[in-house]
């Protein structure tokens, strides 16, 4: 362990409220470190780099307990690293988060009878900006309430100067690589949002829907065609059938005519028709359907866009101006008026994509959009996880990683909004197409007939740039230099296709190879007590402020953390907040005891020959835990270490090293001296281990006990490699002895604080020296003249002896006892039956059959226990 770098001071319990409250004390903490700068990092510093970028969170955004689970374990990490000695960085900001904050905009002004097209462009950019200076980040202001350790003075955002330089110069990089380019494809667009979004931003959901077979042709030449929208059959230019179906191949090469329409379409033969799915024919509507684009590709099909942006039909007279639901409707009842209908399937229930952002049902649409080439660089970014360069933890989730990179296909990066990154490419009068470096003019003007390509960049392609844009890429700053690459990216396992695929890419390919972050930690997502996903519809969103409100914000982060297994989902209930609650509670009056009893921090601790066994124990079990708990921290075992510093705080120290120590207090002179020093140094060190994840409570009382300045900028506590495995074997049979008796006495009906009259019998054995220790903690008086032992413990060696003649009514006892014994017989005889039974045995899960293999376990225990107390009683 390490001494404390501040200056120790003599502590009083006077600068201590009786009760912890964290209201009183949270936001002045905080403001205080900030003002200090305690978490503002430097770039010159001759410490080594430790670096983590923040997931940026939308400016639209704010706290949600996901955001609270994961800041947690970032800042418990940099306070960490800080408190080791190293340089950190905690970079924060925001994303400027394209569709969903025009979206919100949009709102605003729909209020006021306007749309975004009513101001033009450049007025409702100016208008998005001042929202954003107004209204937006209001999540920043919550990240302080959590106590996020960030370095405030680099704050960035994904539209400020620098980082638009930053995506302008990838962008022109990328362009001149022929690795961004421009094509028609067909690509997921929402009629709500009007614009293209990628693969990875749309949510699919079983939806009731419909499936209408119908017939295309006449006479010999009819074929069967089913499909769920119906509407997109004004399109079809084709219909396919596999080459080897012998029911079509007289058909194949053939026109036949398109109902509702005057045009005939093609057969034709694609290996991408299941001749076993359906009647082994389908539509082709290459403007409507990826698949059927792919196919149309290979045939050389005219692709025919029968509906507009806003998904209202476009083509064929009577349905020209209809939605494309009402189209749908209206087809169906048309074909059914010319018989072609065959079947029709309701509910047909089948997955439709959403757009994540509005939840409108999207549509597949041909469309011109820029798209970024993403072989090489997915390749790249597989090949550093596989070589090693990268970790990613837990390790099985590499797989989720592998399949995303290994199957990627072009990312469709256009977006067909106002509020973003305008794409750097401008079109000339003649058809030049030139690409526009951020220190680079425009080719002409919009009066010589150069006009800028209107669309932005997708959201995620800015936010990619971010571990290393933050830091003043494209120049090679100081910042760069120092802080990149960072050392882990913490992150949900859900995102890994949005953000961290993309970082990934650009990462290794702007950085010459190197990538942006040494460790991937991947977490789950948090969850409501029962372990299902929280909703504002079912009632179970929770708003972690209110919590906070509540409980204080170390309680909420110790909750956290305390669930966070590495890659598992998180439940969280408000009752695991209130015992949150309480062991900062217990925390806090631990301290206050300690004070008033001579606990302190100052000069070296004395020689263990001096110690009590129960001083020396509590130094051996300081140090394994604070070597138990830097493994588990090095390995992202964050729920390991926090329970490993619950148990050994409210267990081994508040409740029995405070205890045991109790007598040596009261005797007072140099043992309790001793023991002061002692408790001192385990607070100490137990305060600093526990500092990162509850931040507040912990700065409260260190400074207190130790007058230093700060536990934030205290020193780590290493482990001094002090161990007495005899100290710890005599304290356990100590512990040992107090619990049986303590089982005993409740078993017995007695109340905790009853005083029972007791003989103790320890000559000859280690707990000799525990007398004082084991009457104190047991309730047990000194034996009178009339002493009668009516009850005798032979527990590790040493003999304790009762007289609970006139504590208890003997003969309601053993009643009650005979019921527990008898209940206890019949679940033995049950188990026992069950185990017996061979047909049992043999049909049962094992699972099942371990199941009762520990009832009957258990019930054997339960009838031992018994009848000793039973024997222990006196005669009624």
């Amino acid at each position: 362990m390490t001494e404390n770098s501040q200056q120790p001071q003599s502590a009083s319990t006077s600068e201590l409220p009786t009760q912890y409250a964290p209201a009183k004390v949270e936001g002045k903490l905080y403001e205080r470190w900030v003002e200090r700068g305690y978490f503002a990092a430097d770039a010159k510093s001759d410490k080594p780099a430790y670096t983590i970028v923040i997931p940026p969170p939308n400016v639209t955004g704010s706290l949600h307990l996901g955001h609270a689970f994961q800041h947690t374990l970032m800042d418990a990490l940099t306070r960490r690293k800080r408190m080791q000695g190293y340089e950190s960085l905690w970079l924060p900001g925001m994303d400027h988060a394209g569709i969903a904050t025009q979206n919100v905009v949009e709102r605003e002004l729909g209020k006021e009878g306007k749309s975004r097209h009513d101001l033009g462009r450049e007025a409702f950019v100016e208008r998005v900006w001042q929202w954003k200076e107004e209204y937006g980040g209001k999540i920043l202001g919550q990240m302080r309430r959590l106590g996020d350790g960030v370095d405030w003075s680099r704050e960035r955002f994904t539209m400020d100067e620098g980082l638009s330089q930053a995506v302008q110069t990838i962008f022109k990089k990328l362009y001149d690589d022929e690795l961004i380019y421009r094509a028609e494809r067909i690509i997921n667009w929402c009629p709500r949002c009007l614009t293209a979004i990628s693969d990875i931003e749309v949510e699919y959901q079983d939806d009731d829907g419909e499936l209408v077979s119908m017939k295309y042709g006449e006479g010999d030449d009819t074929i069967v065609v089913a499909t769920t929208r119906a509407e997109t059959m004004l399109g079809d230019t084709a219909v396919a059938v596999h080459p080897d179906d012998e029911r079509y191949k007289h058909l194949v090469g053939k026109r036949i005519r398109l109902p509702l329409t005057d045009r005939t379409i093609p057969v034709v033969a694609d290996t991408h028709v299941d001749p076993e799915f359906g009647t082994g024919a389908v539509k082709v509507t290459p403007a409507h359907d990826p698949n059927d684009f792919a196919i149309g590709q290979r045939h050389d099909l005219e692709s025919l866009t029968v509906m507009d942006e806003r998904g209202v039909i476009t083509v064929h007279g009577p349905f020209e101006g209809l939605d494309r639901f009402e189209a749908r409707s209206a087809i169906v009842a048309a074909l059914r008026a010319e018989g072609r209908i065959v079947a029709e399937k309701r509910p047909y229930v089948h997955s439709v994509g959403h757009c994540s952002r509005c939840k409108t049902t999207l549509e597949p649409r041909l469309s011109m959009q820029w798209w970024v080439k993403v072989g090489p660089l997915a390749k790249a970014a597989g090949d550093a996880v596989r070589d090693g360069r990268v970790a990613i933890h837990p390790a099985d989730m590499s797989k989720r990683y592998f399949d995303w990179v290994d199957n990627m296909h072009d990312w469709c990066i256009s977006r067909q909004l106002w509020w973003g990154h305008r794409i750097p490419v401008w079109y000339g009068p003649e058809g030049e197409v030139v690409c526009v470096g951020p220190d680079e003019e425009p080719p002409g003007t919009e009066a010589e007939g150069w006009k800028q390509d209107p669309d932005v960049l997708d959201t995620w392609f800015s936010s990619g740039l971010w571990p290393f844009s933050t830091l003043g890429w494209p120049e090679q700053t100081p910042d760069l230099e120092k802080f990149y690459a960072t050392d882990v990216l913490l992150t949900g396992h859900d995102i890994i296709f949005f953000w961290v695929a993309r970082m990934m890419m650009f990462g290794l390919y702007a950085m010459d190879g190197e990538a942006p972050f040494k460790t991937i930690t991947l977490t789950g997502l948090v969850r409501d007590q029962f372990g299902k996903k929280m909703s504002k519809s079912s009632g179970t969103a929770v708003d972690p402020l209110d919590w906070m409100n509540a409980y204080g914000s170390d309680a909420v982060r110790f909750t956290l953390a305390r669930g966070a297994n590495p890659g598992t989902d998180v439940p969280i209930g408000e009752d695991w907040v209130q015992a949150s609650r309480n062991f900062a509670n217990k925390i806090w009056n631990a301290t206050r005891f300690a004070l008033m009893n001579g606990a302190t921090v100052q000069g070296p601790l004395p020689d263990p020959s001096e110690m009590t066994a129960t001083d020396r124990w509590i130094l051996s079990r300081l140090n394994k835990t604070v070597a138990e708990v830097d493994a588990l921290y090095d390995d992202f075992q964050f729920a390991k270490l926090s329970d490993a510093l619950f148990h050994f705080a409210w267990d081994e120290v508040f409740d029995w090293y405070v205890e045991l120590s109790k007598t040596t207090f009261m005797a007072g002179g140099e043992p309790a001296k001793v023991s002061g020093r002692v408790l001192g140094e385990v607070l100490d060190v137990t305060l600093r281990l526990l500092h990162p994840i509850v931040p507040f409570v912990t700065e409260q009382l260190w400074t207190t006990l130790t007058g230093g300045e700060s536990v934030v900028i205290a020193d780590w506590p290493t482990d001094s490699g002090f161990r007495d495995d005899a100290a710890e074997r005599e304290i356990e049979t100590l512990q040992r002895v107090i619990t049986e008796v303590r089982r005993f006495r409740a078993d017995q009906g007695l109340q905790p604080g009853q005083r029972v009259p007791a003989r103790l019998t320890l000559d000859g054995t280690a707990l000799a020296p525990h007398e004082a220790a084991i009457r104190q903690l047991l309730r047990l008086q000194p034996e009178g003249e009339d002493f009668a032992a009516t009850a005798t413990l032979p527990v590790a060696g040493a003999q304790v002896a009762l007289d609970l003649s006139g504590t208890i009514d003997v003969a309601a006892e053993r009643k009650r006892l005979a019921k527990d014994l008898a209940a206890a017989e019949k679940e033995k005889a049950q188990a026992n039956a069950k185990l017996g039974n061979e047909a049992f045995l043999a049909k049962a899960p094992d699972h099942v059959v371990d199941k009762i293999r520990g009832r009957l376990a258990k019930a054997d225990e339960d009838i031992a226990r018994i009848q000793a107390q039973l024997e222990q009683l006196p005669e009624a």
